[in-house]
């Protein structure tokens, strides 16, 4: 047995907040929590649309909770910040060759926005309609 003690970097409990870097990575993955307490309350939806109409209408009144119209806001917010972050790193991901040529991170990029627009306003009419 060693009596030597291994070295530890002390890091004080702001050490994320220094770099735009790590603040932006850690709201990122700070994120999922809001983002997971929504999925579970999708699936809530689903279990007491299974149990009836009174059921679903009991959770639909639940939801028009002040609190529930927060933790939404919240969790909308850091679903959209999920998106643009994603869709920054989509050129990283998507590696086109057009003709011999590399495509353009701006298209790949826009291309993403263009997709999300189109689906978002296909969703809306749906539900409208």
């Amino acid at each position: 047995m060693s009596k030597r003690k291994p070295y530890t970097r002390e890091l004080p409990n702001d050490w994320w907040m220094k770099q735009l870097f790590y603040t932006k990575y850690m709201l990122r993955e700070g994120s999922s929590v809001f983002i997971t307490l929504y999925s579970l309350i999708l699936a809530w939806g689903i279990l007491r649309l299974s149990q009836g109409e009174v059921a679903f209408n009991a959770w639909m009144q639940a939801l028009q909770n002040p609190f529930s119209i927060f933790l939404h806001s919240i969790a909308l917010a850091f679903a959209l910040y999920h998106t643009i972050t994603w869709f920054s790193l989509a050129p990283k991901a998507v590696d086109l060759w057009i003709k011999g040529k590399r495509l353009d991170d701006k298209i790949i990029v826009s291309g993403h926005y263009a997709g999300f627009v189109g689906i978002t306003l296909f969703c809306l009419l749906v539900i409208i309609l």
